[in-house]
């Protein structure tokens, strides 16, 4: 029986010479050899811990060569892989562990101490001397081993933010994952001496899964950066032929006066996702560059989705359409396709939707019609030609520099805290982030509270990306005649709250 395994997948399109370079980093170059001799003796490290084949190894930790070996590690093992936003704090770790249920918790150093507290398996990756994973790795021999897996197995569990503040761990299989990476490989067209410049975070399906599954596919050379650094991006564009990246990325390369069409001259595509690209973004891009930029649309649940085309016409503001073997519809509430150019609720069916939400059985059939589609909960838009426009968000999600956040989350905090009184978080169109988050609150009758006061009681409950960059105050919140806070009415009334003023020029 053939093994399904990702790893095996990954390993069998491995370069003859694995002396090649797989990860260029500030450190030197990681090379396929490397990557499989260190990913095995991760593997060795995890199974002597007592992991098993199956069990869930929970991952907060900063990006690094040796983070990506972990996950690979996780995959070869059998193991079901959790990473968590490292921007998460110990009161939002702890809800992860214990839903969960993991064998091991992997963090940071300086996190060790608390989260040791919830875990009964701890390991730190770095930190020389310490008795890290890279210590153990070091000290261990390699076990070659490649778990044999079927295609239902679980690869990975990523928690997305809940409505209702509760946070959902969605399952993604050896099959989903491996049945998006090829035909993501084939339908961008990678060519065998692609590079991959990659600044995304690992810890969601951008950077982790689209972005490192097809260069891992096409046996490419990936210049992994920690972050997004304007000038370190510009510096490498010469040597890169792809970049994946979240609107913001190209909005600070269009700030920058030394980004051109000679920067870009080896680039062959750019593409960009987890958030709306804005219309004068792609204009200005392409104006700029010369290059069209490929938007594309994905999520938690189900990788990605749908594609401009690699070759014929990307339009700014659609997503393209489904990806091969992805059926899509736009339908009312009620699971009725609506006649093309309608507005209504994207839904999915196809290999790459997740297996359900860990532990909700409840909930999984609850997104999820009878005939087997998956309600995305995006609105959307689909033309005669099948091309679809996502044009909002049935469930108010707010998408801030490619992070999801869920209002619902944030506003429990808020409204915890004394002397709120109630509290509506929207997302505002921000020139940087694509969306910020803004609270607007009503505090208690005279009580005097203070926007400062606000973030600072957030600081140790929230992320930093989930936490407004404005806190608006009013007497009393918008409501329908059912009671319902008009969230929409607020979006209009402070739409321009973070655009910049335009320059008025007198005629005298």
């Amino acid at each position: 029986m053939p093994n399904a395994n990702l790893y095996a997948l990954f390993a069998s399109r491995f370069p003859p010479d694995r002396s090649a370079p797989f990860l260029q980093h500030a450190r030197g170059i990681t090379s396929f050899a490397q990557l499989d001799d260190q990913s095995a003796r991760i593997a060795a490290v995890l199974k002597s811990s007592g992991a098993a084949k199956g069990d869930r190894v929970i991952v907060q930790v900063d990006k690094s060569p040796e983070a990506v070996m972990l996950y690979l590690a996780c995959l070869r093992a059998g193991l079901t892989f959790i990473p968590l936003n490292t921007a998460y704090t110990i009161a939002e770790v702890a809800y992860f562990i214990k839903d969960a249920d993991p064998c091991i918790v992997v963090c940071n150093p300086q996190s060790e101490p608390e989260i040791s507290a919830l875990c009964s398996t701890t390991h730190t990756l770095d930190g020389a001397g310490n008795g890290s994973l890279i210590d153990q790795m070091n000290a261990t021999a390699a076990d070659p081993e490649i778990t044999q897996c079927t295609g239902t197995d679980l690869a990975a569990i990523l928690y997305t933010s809940g409505t209702t503040g509760r946070s959902k761990g969605a399952m993604l299989t050896h099959d989903n994952l491996a049945w998006n990476a090829l035909v993501l490989h084939q339908y961008w067209q990678w060519e065998p001496d692609d590079v991959l410049l990659h600044a995304l975070p690992i810890f969601h399906v951008h950077g982790l899964f689209v972005a490192l599954h097809c260069a891992l596919l096409n046996a490419s050379k990936v210049i992994f950066h920690d972050v997004f650094n304007t000038d370190n991006i510009i510096a490498a564009l010469p040597e890169t032929t792809v970049l994946m990246g979240v609107p913001t990325f190209y909005t600070r390369l269009l700030d920058a006066a030394d980004f051109n069409a000679q920067t870009c001259k080896n680039m062959r595509l750019f593409i960009s996702g987890s958030a709306p690209l804005l219309p004068e973004t792609f204009t200005s891009f392409e104006q700029r560059s010369g290059h069209t930029i490929l938007e594309r649309y994905g999520m938690t649940e189900a990788g990605m989705i749908t594609s401009n085309p690699y070759v014929g016409q990307r339009i700014a503001g659609t997503v393209g359409a489904p990806l091969p073997s992805i059926t899509a519809r736009v339908a009312d509430t009620d699971g009725h396709e609506l006649p093309r150019g309608e507005v209504g609720i994207l839904e999915i069916k196809g290999p790459n939707i997740f297996a359900g939400y860990w532990q909700m059985p409840e909930k999984t059939a609850e997104e999820f019609r009878p005939d087997g589609f998956f309600i995305t909960g995006d609105m959307a838009t689909m033309d005669a030609d099948g091309r679809i426009a996502i044009v909002g968000r049935a469930k108010d999600l707010v998408i801030t520099g490619g992070y999801n956040v869920y209002p619902k989350e944030v506003e429990l905090v808020i409204d915890a805290i004394s002397g709120i009184k109630e509290s509506a978080v929207i997302g505002l169109t921000h020139p940087d982030l694509g969306e910020a988050v803004t609270a607007v609150v009503v505090v208690d009758t005279g009580t005097t509270i203070t926007e400062a006061k606000i973030i600072a009681d957030l600081a140790g409950s929230l992320a930093k990306f989930k936490q407004p960059k404005q806190v608006i105050f009013v007497p009393e919140l918008p409501r329908n005649t059912m009671g319902k806070v008009q969230k929409k009415a607020l979006r209009e009334t402070y739409g321009a709250l973070y655009q910049p003023l335009k320059k008025i020029i007198s005629k005298d």
